[in-house]
């Protein structure tokens, strides 16, 4: 799936520039010109990243970084601003900054300081949780098994990603990428024959895996 960022600036020009610009690089990038609407977006919707600036935003910008961080404490910020005063500096990065970029900046720096942050955010991730526990049902992928029962190596890696995701789609060339290494009709074959396989353990847990066509799957807890 497509990272998604949060752009808090009030330069609507920039905005637009950086917004579009990441579009073009595969981000499903937004813009909102105050804090006040950045910290109603970021209770509304998931973020995986923002970019900010300290100034023009009706608040001032290290009251905003602090709100952030006391709402999601884990979501990655970069600021993007003018103020090149080490104190300034100082200030954002002991209030919960990730990373601190001077204007005017160069747009594929910054696209490589985004991707950095956000390796190192799925790599966290991945190693977080190994265990899941599936409406009293037990996935264990560290020993691939569900329930006690032995699931193949792929089918463990794939019910992983589904379950990481819980309730929202996974790409199915995401997929294809990341557990055959290609996309092509034999592959998507093949993940259709594990998708099936895999249902026969989640039915009877209360989960199905639905398919959203052109786009990919995902795992939802069955409320009926």
């Amino acid at each position: 799936m497509a990272s998604r960022i949060l752009i808090i600036d009030g330069d609507l020009i920039l905005s637009t520039v950086l917004s579009d610009y990441l579009a073009s690089r595969g981000y499903v990038a937004q813009a909102v010109s105050s804090g006040k609407a950045g910290l109603e977006r970021l209770q509304k919707e998931p973020w995986d990243l923002v970019l900010m600036d300290l100034q023009g935003i009706g608040m001032n910008g290290y009251e905003l970084i602090k709100d952030i961080r006391r709402r999601l404490p884990s979501i990655p910020l970069i600021v993007l601003t003018t103020r090149e005063d080490r104190e300034d500096q100082m200030r954002a990065f002991q209030l919960g900054c990730d990373d601190y970029q001077f204007k005017p900046f160069t747009m594929d720096i910054l696209i490589c300081r985004i991707e950095a942050i956000l390796r190192r955010v799925r790599a966290l991730e991945e190693n977080k949780q190994k265990i899941f526990d599936l409406n009293g049902h037990t996935f264990d992928s560290l020993h691939q098994t569900f329930d006690g029962q032995h699931l193949s190596s792929r089918e463990s890696d794939l019910l992983l990603m589904l379950c990481r995701h819980e309730g929202d789609v996974v790409d199915r060339h995401r997929i294809l990428s990341a557990l055959w290494k290609e996309d092509n009709a034999f592959t998507s074959r093949s993940l259709g024959v594990f998708i099936n396989h895999l249902r026969q353990f989640l039915t009877p847990a209360g989960y199905e895996i639905i398919a959203v066509r052109y786009r990919g799957y995902k795992l939802v807890r069955n409320e009926h």
